[in-house]
């Protein structure tokens, strides 16, 4: 049996045509769709690689941050565990361990319960007062303050009378310095400061008063806390050096140790200041002098002695102003005396040459003729 090959049908130009342009834009379309598919596995692989560096910085940079806290609470940690006597830790009474500097205001915290005692403890309140007082005699009146403070059981902290200037030796002996004004610190009690300060009134005119408070109480009650923590840990430490097993302990617990003993003298000698100024109170009186009486003629006699003082006085500071104005006046008659003969010398000589002008303006004219008959 033959079989007889089927042939395709022919095509036009059109249909070729078609065909060309469907194949090309499916290509295009091909094309498009691979460089859209390329684009966006860039970004996805940029992306990746940005939020790559942004977790690595954020690591480094929680790493930066909690490291350090990490390694001081495991120091601290490490540090409790040994026991060293270079770094002792806050002192608790189960452990016995030994208190630091650092952990003295914590202690005074939890012992106190907050940073200020309550209301209902006693308040530690330095009072002052200070006053000024016009008085006759500055010395006599410094002498009965003196006196009033030692009835009161206080004393006098401090003084100054007159001036600075020391006796003057004349012929007629040793003179002291003139009295002057003065003033006195007093140190009483603080429960008699009131008393004191009325008591005020009958040394002199009183013209200013004052009373000041200052509530120390936050820092009496640090400096407390801050001195047992300081005594602990100066008690451990003189265990530890006594338990010290080498030259390098010793050393260590000694440097320790001193630098203890100094911080807890410094907290035991504010504290002893403060105390003082809370339990005596600080009057400060400024003594002043009063003004003298205005003279009061009593008859002619007097009135005639006071006006020639008066006179004499007068006269003597006219002497005096003619004696500073002398030297200035001579001086202004010299500069009169100069300006006078400049300006002479210039008169003589415009008037010289005026007289030339005229005597040469006079030659020069021709004479006038004769008039005729």
């Amino acid at each position: 049996m033959t079989t007889t090959p089927t042939g395709l049908p022919p095509l036009s130009d059109d249909t070729v045509d078609r065909i060309e342009e469907a194949v090309f834009a499916q290509i295009a379309e091909e094309r498009d769709a691979e460089k859209v598919r390329a684009t966006t596995a860039r970004h996805r692989a940029r992306r990746r690689g940005w939020l790559t560096a942004g977790g690595v910085a954020a690591a480094f940079a929680v790493g930066v941050l909690v490291t350090p806290a990490i390694l001081n609470a495991t120091g601290s940690f490490s540090t409790a565990s040994s026991g060293s006597a270079a770094s002792p830790e806050p002192y608790h009474a189960a452990s016995g361990t030994v208190p630091g500097p650092e952990s003295a205001k914590d202690l005074a915290s939890s012992s106190a319960g907050g940073s200020a005692p309550s209301t209902n403890e006693a308040r530690d309140v330095i009072r002052t007062g200070s006053a000024t007082v016009q008085v006759d005699d500055v010395r006599k009146a410094a002498d009965a303050l003196a006196a009033l403070a030692e009835k009161h059981g206080g004393f006098v902290e401090s003084q100054q009378i007159g001036s600075a200037q020391g006796p003057v030796a004349t012929d007629g002996g040793i003179v002291p310095p003139p009295s002057g004004d003065g003033w006195v610190t007093l140190r009483v009690p603080v429960a008699d400061l009131d008393a004191v300060m009325d008591a005020l009134r009958g040394q002199g005119t009183v013209l200013a008063t004052s009373i000041g408070t200052n509530d120390v109480t936050t820092a009496t009650t640090d400096l407390r806390a801050q001195i047992d923590s300081l005594t602990a840990s100066v008690t451990r430490l003189t265990q530890l050096m006594s338990q010290a097993t080498s030259v390098s302990d010793l050393l260590t617990a000694e440097t320790a140790l001193t630098d203890r003993q100094s911080q807890l003298q410094s907290a035991q000698q504010q504290l002893k200041d403060l105390e003082s100024q809370v339990a005596m109170s600080s009057v400060q009186v400024t003594l002043v002098r009063e003004a003298p009486a205005a003279a009061d003629p009593g008859g002619f006699g007097d009135g005639l002695a006071a006006g020639w003082k008066g006179l004499i006085v007068s006269l003597n500071a006219l002497v005096i102003a003619l004696g500073f104005l002398l030297p200035w006046l001579a001086l202004a008659l010299v500069v009169v005396l100069i300006v006078w003969a400049i300006v002479r010398t210039r008169r003589a000589r415009r008037t010289r040459r005026t007289t030339d002008r005229s005597t040469q303006a006079a030659e020069t004219e021709p004479e006038p003729e004769a008039q005729k008959p």
